[in-house]
């Protein structure tokens, strides 16, 4: 699983231009995340990497900031969670105190309302491929040959992990008409995916 083509300071190097560049949230630095670790320097596999998603976000404390302590960790031991949640941190950290300092001086002027006026909008849009790239790998099956595969209808059920699609439709309407804390419905979660996968 390691890429011994990337050292660690390299990997600081990635995880602080994920922080520095993620803006909205956890989710918006699983996508930009999945981008860098996944896509462009295949250091975890994409199942893996939305497996480290599901504990990252079932944890206590930022997702994102999770996400690197558990890539750290995983590749590098205790030493590399340390450095990799240090560089995802820092760009906060540095931001943060910038803004604290001149911030007041500058939020009503029309260039800064005009800027996290449409900031709105794509963060929006990062987090719903975010979103998007998690249910495809949780409620589909996709084949080799892709979903072409499914054209004929009598195959497109196929497509579907029902188990999965179940539980997760079972979910939305727990979370939506009851007031049971979210907290329960991932540990059901987990249950489920020990007893049923």
């Amino acid at each position: 699983m390691t890429n011994t083509s990337i050292s660690l300071p390299f990997l600081f190097c990635i995880f602080f231009y994920v922080g520095l560049i993620t803006i909205g949230g956890g989710l918006v630095a699983i996508t930009i995340m999945q981008e860098v670790l996944v896509e462009h320097f295949h250091l975890v596999t994409n199942e893996l990497f939305y497996n480290m998603v599901a504990v990252s976000e079932s944890t206590p404390g930022p997702m994102g900031v999770n996400m690197a302590t558990y890539v750290g960790t995983e590749l590098y031991g205790i030493g590399g969670g340390i450095i990799t949640t240090f560089g995802e941190i820092l760009p906060s950290i540095i931001c943060i105190l910038i803004i604290a300092r001149f911030f007041g001086k500058f939020q009503n002027k029309i260039g800064v309302k005009a800027a996290f006026s449409t900031l709105h909008p794509a963060v929006t849009g990062i987090i719903a491929v975010a979103a998007a790239k998690i249910f495809i790998l949780a409620l589909l099956s996709v084949p080799a040959g892709g979903i072409a595969v499914f054209a004929h209808a009598d195959t497109w059920l196929h497509l579907f992990v029902l188990p999965n699609v179940a539980f997760y439709l079972v979910a939305c309407l727990i979370l939506f008409k009851t007031k049971i804390h979210p907290i329960f419905v991932v540990l059901a979660g987990g249950v489920f995916g020990v007893v049923c996968c």
